[in-house]
């Protein structure tokens, strides 16, 4: 299912076609991908998906003007007049001199296999439907547990599934780059019936780009064991608590940050750091890098969307933004530098605000955060909300545990969170290190204090 040469040679020759009849620059983007998926309900097979995809983007750059076109037709003849149309129509669009292709000393010239960070299976190949359905039933607990006092579990819902990604990205001014990965993904999902008739459910999933690195067999057990954990939740007065978000979700409380250092939202006054660059807004100790070229890791990539190369650097510095997400077009139009036009791999590096890393002998996790805070809330989900990306302002609803001298006590659920962003950040305790290692975003249990929780 890979792209082949003959794959390869039509994508050059739509760069030649589109230059040779009037486009001053032209870009394509070539992606095959395909998804084996194997569902099963109450450890019975319920649903069997193949999915195989496969497209070419043309962006045309033509006398000032710019547009994005798609088709999923290979056949040279049917490209050649895709093109022509699609200079034709570019034409017709108003002019925007900020629009170009990068500067060609800024793009990568390494990508050249797709191979180069590890996060292709050589074994993908030689899987079969047999193998992944045994995956599949592997995951599976539903009629294989003891029955328990306190619940029954009423459903079952778990997913196994293998995919394959190759992309090839090549411009007019000769940069050629690829990116080839493999998926492995299962997901388990169960519904329990505590014995006051309320229902309660929980899931989990693991993912990895290597078969060898993902194990199934625990999925369905810790989707269990969260729905578990949820049975009498209590009422909470509202106040202002200390809060521990787990590792798990703590990926929504630094979504807001990204998003706001994007140029696009900045330039269209969407963005709470506006103004932001190179000034101390966040706590001292607090840093996020972008470790893109990590091999073998979920998120990692050499090149971008524009082939501008990637690179391992700050985010954010003790405190201190270091940069934006800038493409070319931002740039030009923004008149500032190009970076980047995205995040890709965030890790938020280990904190204690008042304590020394290196004596925390079993590391920064969870339970060492619940004993150092004492008494508070604990965040295992989020539940709707949104972020007001001018102000920062947010108001999450969300569920989780209270505790009490570092232990937990009940479950709490119905309950929000309210706040800004920016004053949020500054009230925290410490980042963990114990990430997960299917996550793209590394970002391990945080902890807050003085954060205002609504009942």
């Amino acid at each position: 299912m890979m792209i082949n040469e003959n794959e390869i040679n039509i994508a050059r020759h739509c760069i030649s076609y589109a230059v040779e009849h009037g486009a001053d620059a032209a870009r394509v983007s070539m992606n095959k991908s395909v998804m084996d998926g194997y569902n099963l309900l109450n450890g019975e097979l319920d649903k069997v998906t193949h999915s195989a995809d496969r497209s070419i983007y043309l962006y045309i750059f033509a006398e000032g003007r710019y547009g994005t076109f798609s088709t999923n037709r290979l056949e040279k003849d049917e490209l050649e007049s895709f093109i022509l149309k699609a200079i034709e129509m570019v034409r017709m669009l108003g002019e925007d001199e900020c629009r170009c292709l990068p500067d060609p000393a800024r793009t990568e010239p390494a990508a050249k296999t797709g191979r180069e960070l590890d996060l292709y299976d050589e074994g993908y190949e030689s899987s079969n439907a047999e193998k992944r359905l045994a995956k599949a039933h592997s995951i599976s607990l539903y009629g294989k547990t003891e029955a328990c006092d306190g619940y029954e579990i009423i459903s079952e819902e778990c997913e196994y599934s293998e995919s394959e990604d190759d992309n090839y990205l090549i411009d007019s001014q000769g940069f050629e780059g690829r990116h080839t990965e493999t998926m492995y993904y299962c997901f388990a999902e169960v519904t329990i019936k505590a014995v006051d008739g309320c229902k309660y459910s929980g899931y989990w999933w693991e993912a990895a780009q290597k078969e060898a690195d993902l194990d199934c067999r625990q999925c369905a057990a810790k989707a269990l064991d969260k729905a578990v954990r949820q049975i009498g939740p209590r009422k909470r007065r509202s106040g202002n608590y200390r809060m521990v978000v787990d590792n798990s979700v703590a990926s929504r409380l630094l979504s807001p940050i990204i998003s706001a250092l994007n140029a696009s939202a900045i330039q269209q006054k969407m963005s709470f750091l506006d103004g932001s660059l190179d000034r101390k807004i966040f706590p001292e100790g607090m840093t996020l890098m972008d470790m893109a070229r990590t091999p073998g890791k979920s998120g990692s990539r050499l090149f971008d969307t524009e082939g501008v190369a990637t690179n391992d650097c700050p985010i954010i510095e003790n405190g201190r933004i270091c940069q934006y997400f800038v493409s070319t077009y931002m740039s030009k139009k923004m008149d500032i530098p190009p970076t980047v036009e995205d995040l890709s791999r965030p890790v938020l590096k280990p904190y204690l605000r008042d304590g020394d890393l290196s004596s925390e002998e079993k590391g920064v996790s969870l339970q060492p955060l619940l004993r150092r805070c004492g008494n508070g809330i604990l965040v295992t989900g989020f539940n709707g909300g949104n972020c007001n990306p001018v102000t920062g302002d947010f108001s999450f609803g969300i569920e989780g545990f209270a505790f009490s001298r570092g232990k937990i006590t009940h479950p709490v659920r119905e309950m929000l969170i309210t706040g800004n962003i920016i004053d949020l950040w500054n009230n925290l305790i410490a980042a963990g290190d114990d990430y997960r290692p299917s996550a793209r975003w590394q970002i391990g249990t945080l902890a807050f204090e003085n954060v205002s929780f609504s009942a």
